[in-house]
């Protein structure tokens, strides 16, 4: 998918290893998502964002937590003055979903 393709998703309810992603699809999936990498083992996708100050950080952080409450899938986050990791992961499928990747374009329509 591309990054407008996936902006124009939304998350659906995924569960069992049967809606979990190969590590070969995200990585290929990843193309659309510059910036984020597989962790954990790739059960996760991640990307670390800079930001000028505290503030600015915190705004962002912000504006995470709508799009993750809207989407009902919430990242993993990581902060501290000028920047914050997000990873995401479906912890009902095990490892990722189209929802981490759905949820990633949209933070990183943040950026743009």
């Amino acid at each position: 998918m591309t990054y407008e393709e996936l902006l124009h998703e939304h998350c659906q309810p995924r569960k069992g290893a049967g809606d979990g992603l190969e590590k070969a699809t995200a990585q290929s999936m990843l193309e659309a998502l510059p910036g984020w990498s597989l962790a954990d083992d790739g059960k996760a996708i991640v990307k670390d964002f800079s930001f000028k100050d505290f503030h600015h950080t915190l705004g962002f952080i912000n504006a995470v937590g709508f799009i993750a409450n809207r989407e009902d899938h919430h990242p993993d986050l990581e902060a501290g003055y000028g920047h914050c990791q997000v990873l995401f992961s479906t912890h009902d499928v095990g490892g990722l979903s189209l929802n981490d990747f759905i949820c990633a374009a949209h933070v990183e329509a943040l950026q743009r």
